[in-house]
């Protein structure tokens, strides 16, 4: 136990040096991780040796990086960009596979099998890399932003059929013919099964589990949703990433997803980082020090076909020569989904141990060179990204309006909003309430707004403003304080119960407050003096002139 208990302190400060040290030099934590991997494992300073049982756990990171990503992939989404996505997309990979293929199939000594899945595996590009870049430059939204962000899209969708190729390789005496059929026939039916008991039973135990009203519990849940459709799918010959992201699928309109997302994400920050840690460690360093000309060959190699193939096909899909250019350089790269679908296959016997070193390799140095790649793609463009009008939400943004609490002010708030096509989003801790407001068709979803990580889930890192109508005050002003100190230039509009509250509101950070007693207490003498005869004029004015005493006694420090 103490050993294993070493290996994490050791995993864990390893962490904590390079991810820090990493967004100093503006990289990404993904490379951090391997490379800290590479420090702590056999090929580094060799301060831990037990790879195999900590990749076992690891893998457990790559089933919640599936899970978010089945959430996030709405058909909505997908639909609005389906030109895109489905075309220039799917055409980048199922070209880029074939190419890598059929060079490898007449230039390398390979099983049919494995090149069956490396050709795809090392056509998809880094989703982690290349939004985390394209999000620090502001250019999500620019033309060529646009055109990668269609091509992850479709690529994230391709590492699903990958998944199921991965254990369909990993059969015993499997032939092309009727054993192949019978295994899809077989994994789609037992598929269907999941989804539709999922659809029928997953929307009414979780709202039972928040009911209960105990966030432990509901954690639990989240974490039984995932490794339990995941252990299900493994068992039944997939891999348990496809289960994770089936179960991402069947909770994506749920109105508890934002909640779910909050409590599974320091689980899956954890466990990812640690999967990556584990790909470092298996880094075979002594093989580059062997073979450089060789591995640094592949590396060229690969990031010259796909920039080639990609600048070729955003090309022809109506883009100019220097957003094509642009696109083909920021997506050269392969990404973490092969290091995922390697590791799997490794796993499963498909590849040799010489040839996932050897693709392990290519990968993560490919992986290195995306930040020298994206800097020449900005000065291709000579200028910062345009937006364009047809734009894609930087996710997860839902709204730019968020609404802290839904019930009885909170829906009135909603109303209003609706009356002017304004859209919300809303949160409210109350699962009845969340309920019926869903029946309406209201944006209302479940959770604990002091959660950092639901806010940001429902948007609220892009919103300009958030409306805080909750009826516990510590709530409120906890709340208030956070979003003051998380994004600064939010405004904020809450409201209060009383004079005391709201000033200390204003002094935490709001925008503006409101006082429950304020209105009732200006409205019913407005029509008191309406009955006893005093004209409009001295009415309006009397309350504008009280109305603006209240509000001065808000702002005194």
């Amino acid at each position: 136990m103490s050993a294993y208990l070493a290996d994490i302190i050791i995993l864990l400060i390893a962490a904590v040096i390079a991810v820090p040290l990493f967004k100093i030099i503006k990289l990404d934590a993904v490379p951090a991780f391997i490379i800290a991997g590479i420090v702590v494992g056999p090929s580094g300073l060799a301060l831990i040796y037990n790879i195999t049982e900590i990749s076992h756990l690891a893998e457990i990171g790559v089933v919640f990086l599936l899970f978010v990503i089945g959430i996030e992939l709405k058909p909505s989404r997908l639909w609005r960009m389906k030109k895109l996505v489905f075309g220039l997309g799917l055409l980048q990979v199922i070209l880029t596979s074939i190419i890598l293929s059929v060079a490898m199939y007449f230039l390398l000594d390979l099983p049919l099998r494995t090149i069956i899945l490396v050709g795809p595996a090392l056509a998809l590009s880094s989703t982690a890399f290349v939004l985390q870049i394209l999000t620090e430059q502001k250019a999500l939204t620019s033309t060529y932003g646009r055109a990668s962000f269609a091509i992850l899209l479709l690529q994230d969708l391709a590492v699903v059929p990958l998944l199921a190729l991965v254990s369909l390789l990993a059969m015993p005496n499997l032939s092309i013919g009727e054993d192949i059929i019978y295994a899809l026939l077989e994994s789609v039916v037992i598929l269907l099964l999941i989804i539709l008991s999922g659809r029928y039973f997953l929307h009414k135990i979780l709202h039972q589990i928040a009911v209960a009203d105990n966030s432990e519990i509901f954690t639990a849940t989240a974490l039984l949703i995932v490794l339990g459709i995941s252990f299900i799918t493994e068992q039944i010959g997939l891999s348990m990433a496809m289960g994770a992201f089936l179960a991402g699928l069947l909770i994506s309109d749920s109105p508890y997803r934002h909640q779910i997302m909050a409590e599974i994400h320091p689980f899956r920050g954890l466990l990812l980082g640690l999967f990556f840690m584990s790909m470092g460690m298996a880094f075979n360093l002594q093989l580059l020090i062997e073979k450089p000309l060789v591995t640094f060959t592949f590396v060229v190699a690969l990031l010259g076909l796909k920039f080639l193939i990609l600048t070729a096909l955003v090309f022809r899909f109506g883009f100019n020569k220097s957003n094509s250019l642009a696109v083909g350089l920021m997506l050269a790269q392969s990404g973490e989904f092969a290091l995922v679908l390697f590791a799997l296959a490794f796993n499963s016997n498909i590849i040799s141990e010489q040839v996932f070193q050897q693709l392990l390799l290519v990968v993560i140095l490919s992986m290195l060179t995306t930040p020298i790649l994206a800097h020449y793609a900005q000065r291709i463009l000579r200028k910062p990204a345009v937006t364009v009008t047809n734009n894609i939400p930087n996710k997860p943004i839902e709204a730019p309006i968020v609404i802290a609490g839904f019930g009885r002010v909170g829906h009135r708030i909603g109303e209003i909003l609706t009356m002017v096509n304004k859209p919300f989003v809303a949160l409210d801790l109350d699962p009845a309430v969340v309920e019926n407001e869903r029946k309406n068709n209201q944006p209302v979803f479940y959770g604990d707004v002091c959660k950092p990580e639901l806010l940001k889930s429902v948007g609220a890192a892009n919103a300009k403003l958030m409306i805080i109508s909750l009826n516990n005050i510590e709530t409120t002003q906890t709340l208030v304080s956070t979003l003051r100190k998380t994004y600064p230039k939010m405004i904020i509009y809450v409201r209060g119960h009383n004079i005391e509250q709201c000033k200390k509101l204003r002094n935490l950070g709001a925008s503006g407050v409101v006082s429950d007693n304020i209105e009732a207490s200006i409205e019913l003498p407005h029509l008191a003096m309406q009955t006893a005869g005093i004209d409009d004029y001295k009415n309006n004015r009397v309350l504008t002139e009280f109305r603006d005493k209240y509000h001065a006694k808000l702002n005194e420090k």
